[in-house]
């Protein structure tokens, strides 16, 4: 089996019978599942560190990814920078990344009705009961777990300093 295909096979659409599956897969196994998602335009130490920190707290992670046109819709044109697939595939390629979904919305709102994850991660610079989805989760007997950021590591930073040419 080559590389490519492991990382590959990591990666899904929201709407594909293959997450559907893999889902059932989990649950079957009673397995804790975490999510997490968001753009992940230019990976960085930051992302690392909160997905990791993230992929502690369960058994399994999942994580949605804003597809081209969300990000765009979201972060403004220009962005993403890295399209979608090679996004995907970078954090399909990290051991402790189970499972990487893309969707189309501004918001993982229905991803997370699909899903149902026993814990609900986002950065701390959300407050717990403005995350999309909080509801959906504690209702089903989860958590909602806001985790900080690692101090000087964003891709707005990175962007910055790489158009400051510094």
């Amino acid at each position: 089996m080559d590389l490519e295909y492991l990382v590959q096979k990591k990666v899904f659409s929201s709407d594909s019978v293959e997450l559907r599956r893999l889902m059932a897969y989990w649950r079957f196994k009673n397995l804790k599942i975490v999510f997490t998602n968001g753009c992940f335009d230019l990976v960085h130490l930051g992302h690392i560190d909160y997905l990791t920190r993230a992929a502690e707290l369960g058994d399994v992670l999942a994580v949605g990814l804003n597809s081209d046109d969300s990000a765009r819709r979201i972060k403004g044109e220009g962005r993403p920078i890295m399209d979608q697939n090679s996004r995907s595939l970078l954090l399909a390629s990290f051991l402790f990344v189970d499972a990487v979904i893309i969707f189309d919305q501004e918001t993982p709102l229905e991803l997370i009705r699909l899903i149902q994850p026993d814990i609900l991660v986002k950065g701390a610079d959300y407050k717990p009961e403005k995350i999309v989805g909080a509801d959906i989760v504690t209702e089903n007997g989860g958590e909602v777990v806001t985790l900080p950021y690692l101090q000087g590591y964003s891709t707005s930073f990175i962007e910055q300093k790489i158009r400051q040419g510094s």
